[in-house]
């Protein structure tokens, strides 16, 4: 239902599953066994992978902590997708590499639910993508220190809120990974 003409694939997103992202994560190791889940599923059925990788002054690039987590392996043939900007779409070849594989939803896997996350499903969503959140595949890290609500509170209230998401010609909704499809 996508408002993008002759898109009629669908792609898997996987943000910023670094070290220094989901370290302390909560659900790390169930994230990332979904995430591998949704890979197998995706490359059985030849659906197009898009690997996002986050740096900024904390995450440096190179570094130990702004490594992809080692349990999840990217394929050479998979674009892996540089951002500086919580929307990955911002400033990135993001829009250009799906265009080309004539994508018009979006399967989002990976962290912070409500950074990176938050802002690329609302970036996809506007700019004409249906967007599925994957309830069970994304997380966030602890920053109640900051007056924020509890991880697994923020994880809830993005599942809650996106799954009721629609506009002119798209949807946004979620679901867990034993019941994502990938075609459409």
């Amino acid at each position: 239902m996508t408002t993008l003409t002759d898109r009629p694939h669908t792609a898997l997103l996987v943000i910023d599953v670094q070290n220094g992202v989901v370290a302390g994560a909560p659900r790390r190791d169930q994230v990332i066994a979904n995430i591998n889940t949704l890979l197998a599923k995706a490359r059985l059925e030849d659906v197009p992978v898009i690997w996002v990788q986050h740096s900024d002054d904390g995450l440096v690039r190179g570094s130990d902590d702004w490594q992809l987590v080692p349990e999840l392996a990217r394929r050479d043939a998979e674009p892996l997708v540089h951002k500086e900007y919580g929307d990955s779409f911002e400033a990135t070849e993001l829009e250009e590499l799906l265009a080309a594989r004539k994508v018009g939803r979006l399967v989002v896997t990976g962290a912070q639910s409500d950074a990176c996350i938050r802002a690329t499903i609302h970036g996809g969503f506007v700019r004409g993508y249906d967007v599925t959140l994957v309830s069970d595949a994304h997380t966030t890290e602890d920053l109640t220190e900051y007056g924020a609500p509890a991880p697994e509170q923020v994880i809830a209230h993005t599942n809650l809120y996106w799954q009721w998401q629609s506009a002119p010609g798209r949807t946004g909704v979620t679901a867990e990974t034993a019941k994502v499809t990938f075609g459409g």
